[in-house]
């Protein structure tokens, strides 16, 4: 089975509570493959990911970047960034994958709700 990256929206995320469980389905995550996520990390879009302020597992613990293998959590202070990112990831890769996660993303700012990233 290839390995995947998911991405979702969270109704609520709760101030010091632990991140740990699996939970795609609770929060209508989208697939992103893996291999994809590694070829963008080692161009421009690594880079620029580096630098969207999140965290890892819960929020008493800031992160820059995706947890790669846990729970990243995405306040809303930071979708317009991760937004620009992809978009400009999927101008180069053309990727229905990143179209969805545009899609996503874009969802998470009209509702103004964090995003939960499941690394693989």
């Amino acid at each position: 089975m290839p390995y995947v990256h998911e991405f979702g929206i969270a109704a609520c995320i709760e101030k010091d509570k632990e991140y740990n469980d699996y939970e795609p389905e609770k929060y209508d995550c989208i697939i992103v493959d893996g291999d994809l996520i590694d070829e963008l990390s080692t161009t421009e879009f690594g880079k620029k990911i580096n630098t969207l302020k999140t965290f890892a597992h819960n929020t008493n613990r800031p992160y820059n970047n995706l947890c790669y293998f846990g729970i990243t959590l995405i306040p809303p202070s930071s979708h317009k960034q991760f937004l620009n990112i992809v978009s400009e990831a999927n101008d180069e890769y053309k990727s229905e994958e990143l179209e969805e996660l545009m899609k996503k993303i874009a969802e998470a700012i009209k509702e103004n709700k964090w995003m939960i990233h499941f690394g693989v």
